[in-house]
């Protein structure tokens, strides 16, 4: 039986990965520049994203940097207006609650993690969360999992990921720890052969820490 969650945030507990692209289309937009959305995502998958693009296309850094604030400024107001919840979340963490305990490592910055929660329920069940300014090194670097783990006090066999990218699995799989894909449309694509489970929603979890999956 598994005793630990860690989740990864965007994709799997809200859906906002859509919002955070756009934003970084419009940003790009207003210099002039069209974001692929299939290149986008096969930056994403190294750990890149929509600056990759910006850089190949010779826009120098300052512009860049310029730039980044104000995709995070769209980003945040996609965040205070769009429906970013996904059916069932609550009612899934909450019926998981009773069995395990659980976490959220999210590379979502701590600004960003605070507007999404301000009004909704899902911290409530967990025991605490990452953010990215609480580690060194990004997804799909493995410190982000493992120093959930650390924090759990918890060894990998007893510990289930949850993730929906690539990028994320990666970071679970250097971790030494099993991950379960939960299905996001935005990242259908990507490779999830390392994948221990793949599952629709997040109540099928339930199955996966008993051993029945």
């Amino acid at each position: 039986m598994k005793r630990y969650i860690l989740f990864d945030h965007d994709g799997v507990l809200v859906d906002t990965e859509f919002w955070y692209y756009k934003a970084g289309e419009r940003a790009l937009a207003d210099i002039g520049l069209t974001l692929d959305e299939d290149q986008y995502l096969r930056d994403m998958n190294q750990g890149l994203g929509t600056w990759a693009q910006a850089r190949a296309a010779g826009i120098d850094e300052q512009a860049i940097s310029r730039q980044r604030e104000v995709r995070n400024d769209y980003y945040q107001e996609y965040l205070r207006t769009e429906a970013i919840e996904i059916e069932g979340v609550v009612e899934a963490l909450a019926e998981l609650s009773k069995y395990v305990r659980m976490a959220i490592v999210t590379t979502a910055k701590r600004v960003d993690f605070e507007i999404i929660h301000e009004r909704r329920q899902i911290r409530q069940f967990m025991d605490f969360v990452l953010v990215r300014e609480d580690y060194r090194h990004a997804k799909p670097h493995p410190e982000p999992y493992l120093t959930g783990l650390r924090r759990f006090g918890a060894t990998k066999e007893e510990t289930l990921i949850v993730e929906d990218s690539s990028r994320g699995l990666n970071s679970a799989a250097a971790a030494g720890i099993d991950c379960a894909i939960v299905y996001n449309d935005f990242t259908r694509t990507h490779d999830f052969s390392q994948a221990r489970y793949r599952i629709k929603t997040l109540i099928e979890l339930k199955d996966i820490i008993f051993n029945l999956a």
